[in-house]
């Protein structure tokens, strides 16, 4: 397999590589990285994981990336494992076989980027999809998509996405649709917490659009550690939750990016990185 290398500059233009399942493309500091096997689903083969890593590793370490944006082609997001690759799987395989591929890397990857992350649902998602899904920072659908957890329903279980999705998702809702592998709607999904967002068809990449450029307006380093602040902070005693946080917003106020947003502030001008 052909790996993509793209240009290491700041401003980059698009390019496609019609032998790979993943491909990529990048303007004005958002990559946008597309998984395009529609035949199957975009289904999480080995190969499609192995790509979209390979794609994730190049966005995070792209100096000229400042938000990543994930997507399909095709009429569904991701149907969740590929189940032709899953039936050559043995029964009492050791727990070390890779049946799950590069998933954990990848939602290790999504759920921990110091970018923001936006995941443009292109329509519906099911099972394993659903764990990139909530492994991203935004996750934006079309009022068409449904989703659904329906590993109950083959006899097996949603173990490794439930890492991602139960921090996202409410007890009582996952619960629900873990169990019954029910189907539901966008609307549903936002409601629980799976998405940030349910809107109309038409306008998902007005949308998709609007989040990517107020991203591209907050500092590079701030936007990591506000990432950080609304996983951490909550589980902080309240006493050391405020110690700690006086202390980093005082380190914020003297940074050297701090002080670049507030000069640019008082100038009546963009900040550097906004430029």
């Amino acid at each position: 397999m052909r790996k993509l290398e793209p240009p290491r500059q700041r401003t980059i233009g698009w390019w496609v590589d019609v032998e790979e399942l993943v491909y990529t493309r990048a303007a004005d500091g958002v990559a946008t990285i597309t998984m395009d096997s529609p035949r199957n689903r975009n289904a999480l083969s080995a190969r499609l994981l192995d790509e979209l890593a390979d794609r994730l590793r190049w966005a995070l370490d792209e100096d000229g990336v400042r938000v990543i944006v994930l997507t399909a082609t095709g009429t569904v997001f991701c149907s969740g494992a590929d189940l032709k690759e899953q039936r050559a799987a043995e029964p009492g395989r050791p727990a070390s076989a890779p049946v799950t591929g590069a998933l954990p890397e990848i939602m290790s990857l999504l759920w921990n980027s110091p970018k923001p992350v936006i995941c443009r649902l292109n329509g519906t998602a099911r099972a394993g999809g659903l764990g990139l899904v909530a492994a991203c920072d935004f996750a934006i659908a079309p009022r068409s998509a449904s989703f659904a957890f329906s590993e109950v329903r083959l006899g097996v279980v949603p173990a490794m996405i439930s890492v991602t999705v139960l921090r996202r998702v409410e007890p009582r809702a996952a619960a629900e649709y873990f169990l019954t592998g029910e189907v539901f709607d966008a609307d549903r999904a936002a409601q629980i917490g799976l998405l940030t967002r349910a809107v109309p068809d038409d306008e998902l990449d007005a949308t998709v659009e609007h989040y990517a450029g107020m991203l591209r307006l907050g500092g590079p380093e701030a936007l990591a550690i506000a990432k950080r602040l609304v996983r951490e902070v909550p589980a902080l005693p309240l006493e050391e939750g405020m110690h700690r946080m006086a202390g980093l917003s005082a380190e914020r106020f003297t940074s050297e990016e701090g002080q670049e947003g507030i000069r640019a502030f008082a100038e009546k001008r963009r900040p550097s990185w906004a430029r």
